[in-house]
């Protein structure tokens, strides 16, 4: 009699586990995180979780990957877009920003591990580092050189500019409970987000353009004499 083919679970399930992942480790930390929880969430039972992630800091790790990876690919396409330096560089901060602003959890895990690698290390900084945004970093520091050559950008310094766009698109929605605080208003309502995201970039245009692009320019016309 044929043996039988080892079922095995949908591919579908282990996003079910990430994306339950993200939420848990967003709010409670990898150390306050519970497997148990994150499995209730997913629709799976403990045993399944483990059949894809061996404990919680494997699955942790995972879900690093997960968050990085997805924003990895947004900047890629931004950065290999054909266009001129400074379409590149604002399609760059909109293809973040709207990452980001894709889900409010996100800049809570970030946060989260960049306080746990400051207190106790992390496994999983350097991974990140080598494998996400090295390259990314490298490219777009190229298209900078290329703006500051051109003299469509100032001469700023890629690296501290690029940490601040960072911070100009992150602090945001990280401090999202503080701003509801201070103004009543949602921050992450669509209107506020649309706003934030126009000031974003009408910030990183003033302090990196050099002067306005031609296109935005009132062409001058020849007076005619008759």
């Amino acid at each position: 009699m044929p043996r039988t083919a080892k079922l095995r679970p949908a591919p579908s399930t282990r996003d079910a586990i990430l994306q339950a992942a993200i939420q848990e480790f967003a709010g409670e930390g990898i150390a306050g995180a519970r497997t148990d929880a994150i499995a209730r969430a997913a629709g799976v039972n403990k045993a399944l979780l483990y059949y894809y992630f061996k404990d919680k800091e494997t699955l942790y790790g995972a879900t690093l990957d997960y968050v990085f990876s997805g924003l990895a690919a947004r900047l890629r396409v931004a950065l290999d877009a054909p266009l001129p330096p400074r379409e590149k560089v604002l399609a760059y901060v909109t293809a973040h920003f709207d990452y980001v602003a894709s889900s409010g959890c996100y800049p809570r895990v970030v946060m989260s591990e960049m306080m746990r690698a400051g207190r106790h290390g992390s496994p999983h900084l350097k991974h990140v580092a080598k494998t996400y945004f090295r390259p990314l970093q490298a490219q777009l520091f190229q298209v900078f050189r290329e703006g500051i050559a051109a003299g469509e950008f100032r001469p700023v310094d890629p690296p501290h500019f690029v940490m601040s766009v960072v911070a100009l698109i992150v602090f945001y929605f990280a401090a999202a409970p503080m701003v509801a605080a201070v103004s009543g208003a949602d921050p992450l309502a669509p209107a506020r987000i649309a706003e934030r995201r126009a000031a974003v970039l009408d910030t990183v245009s003033a302090a990196l353009f050099s002067a306005p692009p031609t296109r935005n320019r009132r062409p001058v016309r020849a007076e005619v004499k008759s």
